[in-house]
């Protein structure tokens, strides 16, 4: 349980990330018993999310305590960050130390990448679902999946799923009903394609098609951290 009375929330900031990531998540974690939720980016300067909104840090990295509960999200943002070893290093630090570790969407790859998935249960955005294996994780298609502290959910909105989830396995459901009710989280979304499964054939290939760069990106990316991490690469589909 938490370290302290206070409850020691922290979620990474960096520039482009996907906002919802941070924000669904932040409005459930931050309410919390004891919560203290603040901000940590590898500098105080604020960072603008995929579509330009302004975050503001509230501390640099190494300025922040022990966190009880560490929050990663993740955005096209995460792919430049899989390089930068203060950032891993961070990770590796306050994931060993934590209560509970919430990773959202493309956020598995950055915890991947410092070395953190090996045989865990994960997943992660459906367009990078087929990259957990370089990490060495064992991949399961679910919105929110549990491995032992750890949470992880699929893309973007899946988040909120997740934090609820998390909230309960530490605080009971009655406090996560709560919470989800407060925030009147009940979603009836307008169209049945919020899924590669269920969504149109055209509008499939269009977003694959959309993020087909970033997409070729990350695997490239990916694939030389598991040759740096000694984990032996399946073949490209």
């Amino acid at each position: 349980m938490p370290h302290d009375p206070q409850l020691a929330v922290g979620s990474l900031v960096f520039d482009d990330l996907d906002q919802i990531d941070l924000t669904g998540p932040f409005e459930v974690l931050s309410r919390l018993p004891g919560a203290v939720h603040k901000l940590y980016a590898r500098t105080v300067n604020p960072v603008r999310d995929t579509r330009g909104l302004r975050i503001m840090p509230d501390a640099a990295l190494g300025d922040a305590p022990r966190l009880d509960i560490l929050h990663v999200p993740g955005g096209p943002g995460q792919q430049a960050l899989m390089h930068d070893e203060v950032v891993l290093e961070w990770l590796r630090a306050q994931a060993g130390g934590a209560h509970r570790v919430l990773s959202v969407c493309t956020g598995a790859l950055l915890l991947g990448a410092a070395g953190l998935l090996r045989g865990r249960r994960a997943t992660t955005h459906w367009n990078s679902f087929h990259l957990l294996p370089l990490f060495g994780a064992v991949p399961v298609d679910e919105r929110v999946v549990i491995d032992g502290n750890w949470v992880f959910t699929a893309g973007v909105t899946a988040g909120i799923d997740g934090a609820l989830r998390l909230a309960a396995g530490m605080y009971g459901d009655a406090l996560a009903q709560r919470i989800q009710l407060y925030m009147a989280y009940a979603p009836e979304p307008p169209f049945d394609s919020g899924t590669p499964d269920t969504a149109p054939a055209e509008v499939l290939a269009a977003v694959r098609a959309a993020s087909a760069d970033l997409t070729a990106r990350r695997e490239a990316t990916a694939r030389g951290i598991a040759a740096r991490l000694g984990i032996e690469a399946p073949e490209k589909g």
